[in-house]
This record gives C-alpha cells, structure tokens and sequence, in this order.
C-alpha cells in the first residue's frame, strides 16, 4: 500500500473517460503494468493475502464493471488505467493471474503488480502473500515466451520494443511495510542502516530494471516514492493535524528518489535504445496535498472510505467503512492509496507535464518515440 503521484488540475476529464480515437499508428498498442497497490488491478484476488481490495465500496466508480469491486484500490481507474486509454490502448491491462490473460488479449498489455508488493522479497510479508517485483519479472518472462509463439520471434520484439510501455510504481512498501514496520523491522533496523537499506534496495531494482531491458523492454517510466508521511494512515496512527507529515519516512523517501534518478540516468547511458522515464511522484504529490483546496479538493488529509481516527486512517476500506458522500473532493480514497479523482490529476501531469514533475520527456513523448 503506498501514496501516489499528484500533479495538476486536469483540463477536462472528459478526454479521459473514453478509448482514444487517434490515428491507430500514433496509438500505444501494449502496457506491461509493475508495482504495488497503486496499479494492481485484480491479481491479489487470485490467492490467499490480507491485502485485497475485491469488496465494496471499492471500484464503486469504475464504469467497466458497472461500479463492481475489480480489485483495485480506489474508487474507479488506476493511474496505468487512465494513462492507457489517453494513449489509445484498446483495453485495460489484464492481470497476469486472471483467467482470460491468455491468447491474444496480452497482447494489449499485462498487469503484474500486486498489493503489498515491493522491491525486496521480504516486503510484505506482513499480509502473508504478494508477488515481489522478483516474481513480477519472472511472470513477464513467461508472457515474454507468449508473445514469441503468437507473433513471432521477430516481430514480437519490435512490438515490445516499439509499441510497448514497460510502467513500474513500487518501494513504498519497501518502507511502510518493511524497514519501518513496527515490531516486524526492529531487527532488520538494528542491523541495518538507513542508508544500507537504501543501496540495497537501488542494487535490486537495478537488477530487475536489467532484466525487464534483457526481456526487450525499452521504453519505462518509473515511479518514485511519494511523501508516505502524509498517507492517513500515517497521520492518524502518529496522531497529527491535518498541516502535518512523519518526516522519517518523507526523508527516506526522498533519499531513495535521489538515488533512483542517478539509476536511471546510469541506466539511459548504459543501456543502448532504452527510455528510462523518471516520474517525480515526490513533489507532485506535495503539490497537491499542499494546496489541495485549489485544485477542487475539501481535504487531503481525511479518507474518503476507512475507519478510525480523526482521518478515518487506521481500518482499510470496506463494507463497513464510513464513506464520504463527495468522493471527487477527496484527495484519498482510503488510508493509502488516491481517489480516482486525483489519479486523473496524476494522469495529466504524467502525460503532458514538464521535466520538473516527468523526465527526460512525457509519456505522450515516450509513447511517440520511433
């Protein structure tokens, strides 16, 4: 469970809501979806975890399934959801583990990310059962084999290569459900440092980064961690006021993002083609959460599905939450995670933002390159 990127106001979500009728050749055809909670779209429905969101009021916005739980955790479209329908890809990422991620539909792309999800393989253990971005990887590599067998080994490649996003959101949990877990992490936090755990999480993603490139991945964009002092549940649990963040996890955020986007660039340089995007997740969302009134939000501190507290931070959403009645004027759908009303904020800003919130181009930019 994690906090998202905010950007701008979006100038008319009505360019959103619908499939993009572009020229077909200016069209994302695929995107491979990575990450925690902020992107699962239905894949912790299909094993046993503590950290599902296939219950009402969940999706209670969600067109698609006619205001149905689907398994993502919000009240409607993901960022990746939104983000693909503005680029004109023809249907939403499917989850790896549901039943129709089979034939042909992965050819417009395959969702593996899964909350409670991290970077480390001991992340989130705490909800007994996720899939690590290790496991992630080595499920694309099956897909990878896929897409040989329908297309082609030839022509697969170019497809991932050309026609293919590759967006990765993770390390949040990283923090909020490892390093800094209470009880659970004591161990961990007295055998290693803050900075130790840091090195060791850029080494990992590193890797799996790698791997995905070798797996003809080419162009990304990559997600870093967001102000997760400023969650509700954080607020809550430490007892806050709304003006106010736990600084130890926003400054182990912001060290981990510093070292990300020297990754990234090492990445660019060193990986021929590749496109390593950097999604400044960080200052977006402080943008928003700071001045939330004028972007046409009541709160960013309360959320709008939960229990508990005086930010309705500590119960995860369900049957039984209170729900606010003005979901479109809450910046948080639950204790963690955006509403659909400041994922399509989000979605704008990473779609046509500048190089202060996406670099070193967009996604409209990425998606465009030849």
């Amino acid at each position: 469970m994690a906090v998202a990127v905010i950007g701008l106001v979006i100038s008319s979500a009505a360019n959103v809501e619908g499939r993009s009728s572009r020229n077909s050749d200016e069209n994302l055809v695929a995107s491979f979806i990575f990450g925690d909670s902020l992107s699962d779209a239905g894949n912790n429905n299909y094993f046993s975890t503590l950290s599902k969101a296939d219950i009402p009021p969940n999706g209670i916005d969600f067109r698609a399934s006619g205001g149905n739980p689907t398994g993502r955790y919000t009240n409607g479209r993901t960022i990746g959801d939104i983000v693909g329908e503005e680029l004109g890809q023809p249907t939403f990422s499917v989850p790896f583990l549901a039943p129709n991620s089979t034939g042909k539909a992965i050819l417009y792309g395959v969702n593996y990310a899964s909350g409670g999800g991290g970077i480390m393989n001991a992340t989130g253990r705490i909800f007994v059962n996720r899939l690590g971005m290790d496991v992630q990887v080595d499920y694309f590599n099956i897909t990878r084999k896929q897409f040989d067998k329908l297309m082609g080994p030839s022509r697969a490649r170019e497809y991932l290569m050309k026609k293919s996003i590759f967006s990765i959101t993770v390390g949040s949990n990283d923090f909020l459900n490892n390093y800094l877990l209470p009880v659970l992490s004591i161990g961990a936090r007295i055998s290693e440092t803050p900075d130790a755990f840091i090195d060791d999480l850029i080494t990992h993603f590193r890797g799996q980064l790698i791997r995905l490139y070798q797996l003809d991945g080419r162009k990304f964009v990559v997600g870093n961690v967001g102000p997760i002092g400023c969650i509700p549940y954080q607020k809550t649990i430490n007892q806050l006021n709304e003006d106010e963040c736990v600084e130890l996890p926003n400054n182990m955020a912001r060290q981990y993002n510093a070292k990300l986007k020297d990754l990234l660039t090492q990445l660019n340089e060193n990986l021929p083609g590749s496109t390593f995007v950097y999604a400044n997740v960080y200052d977006l969302t402080m943008e928003l959460i700071t001045n939330y009134k004028q972007y046409g939000f009541k709160t960013a501190s309360k959320a709008c599905c939960g229990n508990g507290g005086r930010f309705a931070g500590i119960i995860p959403c369900g049957p039984t939450s209170s729900l606010c009645q003005e979901r479109g004027k809450h910046v948080f759908w639950d204790p963690y995670h955006p509403s659909e009303a400041a994922n399509l904020i989000i979605a704008k800003q990473l779609l046509d933002g500048n190089t202060k919130f996406i670099s070193p181009m967009n996604l409209r930019q990425l998606r465009n390159l030849s």
